[in-house]
């Protein structure tokens, strides 16, 4: 008799503080990482950004200027209250018209849209349209009266190109659309640019670049460099009135889980080994087993049971003694006993091929008919 002994607290904690303390490490490093990270931004056009593709220059020299810059690329940041402030939203992303309208509808006094596209467009600047052309790279003057171009002077400009409405302001362009375009209405500023390349770190310091930038983005002494990212909230084109239940950063800490929870997987888990036969805690002989056997066989009167069991016992003696194959037929087997033992094939084959006893009588007639037939068999082998 065996009894199951479980691990106690101790041993459970001893095993498993190591895994936890690792699996704890990860997750709070990605915590600091995800925190760490969250006003920062990165890739072409960042505030953060030292490539040539990035604004880092330019930030710096706004910040220099008086001008707070906070980069970010969290859509709460843009749509918020905007009051004395200015918003840039770079050209990156993908937002949906509900987001545009969020952000209209923010009270910013000053919206710098850089190559925005046609939805951003129809929202925030209603009548300026993308001309489908580019303009080549090169120096070119304003051309208009707006105080910020006119006072840069030469710029070096490329990219798309707009068109506008009568009243809006048009600078740096082919004659026909321009690269700058300004409009006034509802008592906000909105600066159109689809020039980014002259504001990055690489052509900054080219011609009037500089201060084209300082006119056009240090107008209030609060800025907010909003990089939109491929992902949208999206909560109001389907009709609902709240956000989403479930926060976008849940699925990064839900990665992060699953990748702690693998990498303690691999350092924990372990190959098969061979098997390692240990001794049983207890010893039962045969005949136990034997006699628990037929007991069993007793208390469900399973007589044919019992008979089979008697019969294959006797047969493997049979079998050895004789060397007579065990898949041999019955009728070899009664054939090679009858000519060894001289007995008659009919009462053989009833003794060893029979149907099962009808009581216990006739099972106890059976047992002593096949140990008969094993002595005699045994004893013919020894008179040999």
């Amino acid at each position: 008799m065996s009894t199951a002994v479980g691990r106690s607290v101790g041993e459970s904690w001893r095993a498993l503080r190591i895994p936890l303390l690792v699996t704890g490490a990860i997750v709070l490093g990605v915590v600091i990482l995800m925190v760490a990270t969250t006003a920062r931004t990165s890739g072409p056009f960042s505030p953060d950004s030292a490539e040539g593709s990035g604004a880092k220059a330019l930030a710096t020299l706004l910040e220099g200027h008086g001008v707070q810059v906070t980069g970010t690329e969290d859509l709460d940041d843009a749509v918020g209250s905007g009051a004395d402030r200015a918003l840039l939203i770079g050209p990156s992303g993908n937002l949906s018209s509900s987001d545009w309208r969020r952000i209209a509808s923010s009270g910013w006094d000053h919206l710098i849209l850089v190559r925005p596209d046609r939805e951003a467009l129809e929202v925030l600047a209603p009548g300026i349209e993308n001309a489908s052309s580019t303009l080549p790279a090169g120096s070119r003057s304003p051309d208009c009266d707006l105080p910020a171009a006119v006072r840069a002077g030469t710029v070096t400009v490329r990219g798309t190109t707009y068109t506008a409405p009568p009243e809006a302001e048009t600078c740096y362009g082919d004659g026909v659309n321009s690269t700058v375009v300004r409009l006034e209405r509802d008592g906000r500023t909105v600066d159109v640019i689809g020039t980014q390349q002259t504001f990055t770190n690489a052509e900054l310091a080219e011609d009037g670049n500089a201060a084209l930038a300082l006119n056009l983005l240090g107008t209030h002494p609060e800025l907010v460099w909003y990089l939109p990212q491929y992902e949208s909230s999206n909560f109001d084109d389907a009709g609902d009135d709240g956000p989403p239940l479930i926060p976008p950063d849940v699925r990064y800490i839900a990665w992060a889980l699953a990748f702690a929870v693998f990498v303690v997987a691999l350092w924990r888990g372990r190959r098969l080994g061979p098997v390692v036969p240990e001794p049983l805690p207890v010893v039962v002989h045969a005949a136990e087993t034997t006699e628990g056997r037929a007991r069993l066989y007793r208390r469900s009167r399973a007589r044919d049971r019992a008979a089979a069991a008697l019969r294959e016992s006797a047969l493997g003696k049979i079998y050895k003694v004789h060397s007579i194959p065990r898949r041999a037929e019955p009728t070899a087997v009664v054939s090679a006993l009858a000519a060894r033992t001289g007995m008659d094939p009919a009462m053989l084959y009833d003794i060893l091929y029979g149907g099962p006893p009808v009581d216990d009588a006739a099972l106890l007639s059976l047992s002593d008919a096949l140990q008969v037939l094993t002595q005699e068999v045994a004893r013919d082998v020894h008179d040999r």
